[in-house]
């Protein structure tokens, strides 16, 4: 595939008003191709969909032989459910109103295997009895709820240390009934070494009792668990692992953050934000309309957006409609003039728009919605 340095521009740029959400659909088909190559086999990648939260290009990916996900929202699970993927899991831990609407989805989208994380018995317990106590399983009473345990490796955020707790937790799960083990689930997020050998070790020993965790239930004659891990900057090193399935998430579209902090991946942008200088306040500045509802904001000023046409741009200020950018006086810039910006973080970007853009053949050429962008699609 052709990586031309304009291969951002597009011709009728006139008919779409900004700021927009624009994605580039043959280079999202190339990142999943590139995405299958980092991997031994296809069967290694669950995605997380929390990235692109639409129906087509999760269509893509199933086009290409991938067949499980995972997200973070009843929206994006329903959206997988609308997609007919074949298994989703849900990667949080669902109270009692997030799991009676999880039901809801599995009576609706009978061809899709839903699943959930859990990390104390509490919950586990909670889920057991909500699900025995169901219409769903009125009506399929051989089938049990699937639920990974959550194991908290060094990111503190959610989960169980994967020590002698995490081991009782397994086994209290195999004793309720309504209730399937089906892996272990755990997400490194804090481990960024930009070194990619740094930043495997990083991962050994964040995992070294997990492993442990795993061959102890092994070598007791169970099934050896599987393990879902690893986003974006740790999934190929998880890739190597036995019995490990990967969710990277990011590559779909990627994004001047993990194209910086993970030189080692080749993935293309294939999403970005159109934006267009609206105002000229004095003779050294300009305005554009790319504000902190248009792009995500939670980094500091000067990482939020990166100029494709302009590189040497830097932000001065942000409000919530508008940009302000220090030039120099004697700049060239025009009311009206383009500027494709980069997201430094592009889930949270692509979650701010209702719909996407298309680029096509040198052509905006329709839209797509981001349907899982909201928390409620239908249930």
């Amino acid at each position: 595939m052709t990586n031309h340095d304009n291969w951002y521009q597009f011709q009728n740029i006139d008919e779409v008003d900004s700021p927009a959400l624009i994605i580039y659909p043959e280079r999202v088909l190339e990142n999943i191709e590139r995405l299958k190559k980092t991997v031994s086999s296809v069967d290694l990648l669950r995605p997380h969909v929390k990235t692109q939260k639409n129906i087509e290009a999760t269509k893509l990916m199933i086009g290409q032989g991938i067949n499980k996900f995972k997200c973070a929202t009843i929206a994006e699970a329903e959206m997988l459910g609308m997609c007919e993927a074949k298994d989703v899991l849900l990667a949080y831990q669902p109270l009692k109103p997030k799991f009676l609407r999880l039901l809801k989805l599995m009576e609706a989208y009978p061809k899709t295997k839903y699943s959930c994380l859990v990390d104390n018995l509490q919950t586990a317990q909670m889920i057991s009895d909500l699900f025995r106590s169901s219409s769903f399983y009125a009506s399929n009473k051989e089938m049990t709820m699937p639920v990974c345990i959550d194991l908290n490796v060094g990111m503190n955020r959610t989960g169980i240390k994967p020590t002698q707790e995490a081991y009782d937790l397994y086994k209290e799960i195999l004793n309720l009934s309504s209730l399937e083990f089906m892996a272990f689930h755990a997400y490194d997020g804090h481990n960024r070494d930009m070194d990619v050998v740094e930043r495997a070790a990083h991962c050994d020993r964040d995992f070294k009792e997990a492993e442990e965790l795993r061959d102890r239930i092994g070598q007791e004659g169970h099934n050896f668990p599987l393990l879902i891990a690893g986003g974006s900057p740790t999934f190929a090193i998880h890739s190597t692992r036995r019995n490990v399935e990967c969710s990277p998430g990011t590559f779909i579209f990627w994004d001047k953050g993990y194209h910086d902090a993970l030189p080692e991946q080749n993935f293309l942008y294939a999403a970005l934000v159109l934006t267009r200088v609206i105002s000229l306040p004095d003779e050294s500045k300009i305005c554009i309309d790319l504000g902190h509802k248009s792009i995500a904001s939670e980094n500091e000023l000067l990482k939020r957006a990166y100029f494709l046409n302009a590189p040497e741009l830097k932000p001065i200020g942000q409000n919530e409609e508008h940009m302000i950018i220090e030039v120099g006086k004697g700049h060239a810039y025009k009311i009206g003039d383009v500027l494709f910006a980069l997201p430094i973080h592009i889930c949270p970007t692509v979650a701010l728009y209702d719909h996407a853009t298309i680029i096509e053949n040198g052509k905006a050429a329709g839209t797509w919605k981001i349907i899982a962008r909201d928390r409620k699609i239908n249930f």
